[in-house]
């Protein structure tokens, strides 16, 4: 009974915590015990199928024949750079939020939409924020190329998710299931305090970036270590 409840789907929660509080002999009147439970396997079973949910975005491949793709891409130019029109879809002017080339759709390739989606959350729910790190990624010095280093950050948060390691913070976050909303959060934590982390560090050159992107995610691998952890941005 308690290696299924693991397993549960959330229609069958209800029963299956009467099932345990059977088999542990726990009375059904103790309303604490029970939303507990409750509450603990919602956790359990969301958490699979919010990886199951962002599995299946980073599958879907930038189709710049879809026309959904195509408004996202240009939502997160308008929010970047409100002050300066694209004046074509193909064009340089891309580089200028960080892509590497004339079309941002190779960009994609890696992480699917979903690297696109977290672009545009970050920019539409923190937009000073992103207006500001986009501003501070084109130092002369410590400059970085800013919607690449965000798809990046997006593979970070997914490899987190996948690996089990992002189960304390979305439990301490969240009192049942979590959602989408509940990754794209932990991604503009990660795109926030990866900026911070990168000039406090002072890198040479963006030729180190892997090496201080990998001493980024180890900080980010011990913050999620203690059972407490919360790790995200106010609006």
């Amino acid at each position: 009974v308690l290696r299924s409840a693991v397993h549960v789907e959330e229609a069958e929660v209800e029963i299956c915590v009467r099932d345990v509080m059977k088999e542990k002999k726990i009375e059904q009147q103790d309303t604490g015990f029970k939303t507990n439970l409750h509450i603990s396997l919602l956790q359990i079973s969301g958490y699979k199928k919010l990886y199951l949910n962002v599995e299946n975005l980073r599958k879907v491949p930038y189709d710049s024949e879809n026309e959904e793709h195509e408004e996202q891409l240009i939502e997160l130019w308008n929010l970047l750079m409100p002050h300066e029109a694209l004046r074509a879809r193909i064009s340089k002017q891309w580089c200028d939020i960080g892509f590497q080339g004339d079309d941002p759709r190779t960009d994609f390739r890696g992480m699917g939409l979903l690297g696109l989606v977290n672009l545009v959350y970050f920019s539409k729910h923190y937009t000073n924020e992103a207006r500001q790190i986009l501003s501070r990624s084109n130092h002369p010095k410590l400059g970085y190329s800013y919607a690449i280093v965000g798809i990046n950050l997006t593979e970070m948060a997914y490899s987190l998710l996948r690996s089990g390691a992002l189960k304390a913070h979305l439990y301490n976050v969240v009192p049942g299931l979590p959602q989408m909303e509940h990754f794209h959060q932990f991604y503009c934590y990660l795109v926030y305090e990866f900026d911070k982390f990168w000039f406090e560090e002072e890198p040479e050159s963006i030729m180190h970036f892997n090496q201080y992107r990998e001493k980024f995610h180890e900080k980010i691998k011990g913050l999620l270590l203690d059972h407490n952890v919360v790790l995200t941005l106010q609006e």
